[in-house]
C-alpha cells in the first residue's frame, strides 16, 4: 500500500524527444531505425485495412462454385503471414553484419522500415488491379 501511494506520487519520467534529422549517437540513430520503422508500420496496417476489405468484397460477389480455390482474402491473408516472417527473417539476417555490436538495432530497423514501405506500395497495387 505505501509502495503504491509512493509510485502514484512519484514524478512522470518522460524520455527526451530525440531530432532524428540531428541524431550523432547510436543510440540516437537506433531510436530513430525504429521510429522510422513504427511508422512504415502504422502506414502498412491502415493499407492493410482498406486492401483486406477489398479483398472480402471481391470474396461477397464471388460465386465459390466457379472453382474451389481459396477466396481473395484467405490468400491475402497467408501471403501476408509469409510475408512478415519473411521481412523479420531477413531483416535479422541483414543486422547480421553488425552481430553484436551497436549499430546492429539500427540495421534491422532500417530494413524493416524499407521492406514495410515496400510491400505497403504492393498492397495499395493490389487494390488498383482489382
Amino acid at each position: 500500500m505505501i509502495l503504491s501511494t509512493l509510485l502514484a506520487l512519484a514524478p512522470a519520467v518522460q524520455e527526451p524527444a530525440i531530432d532524428c534529422d540531428n541524431a550523432g549517437t547510436q543510440f540516437e540513430l537506433n531510436a530513430c531505425a525504429y521510429k522510422d520503422y513504427e511508422r512504415a508500420d502504422a502506414a502498412m496496417n491502415a493499407q492493410w485495412k482498406i486492401t483486406a476489405a477489398r479483398m472480402k468484397g471481391l470474396d461477397a460477389k464471388f460465386d465459390p462454385a466457379q472453382d474451389d480455390r481459396p477466396g481473395y482474402f484467405d490468400t491475402l491473408l497467408a501471403a501476408q503471414r509469409a510475408w512478415l516472417d519473411y521481412r523479420d527473417k531477413h531483416c535479422t539476417s541483414a543486422g547480421y553484419s553488425m552481430r553484436g555490436g551497436s549499430a546492429e538495432p539500427m540495421v534491422v530497423g532500417g530494413c524493416q522500415a524499407e521492406l514495410t514501405d515496400a510491400r505497403t506500395q504492393q498492397l495499395k497495387a493490389l487494390i488498383e488491379e482489382y
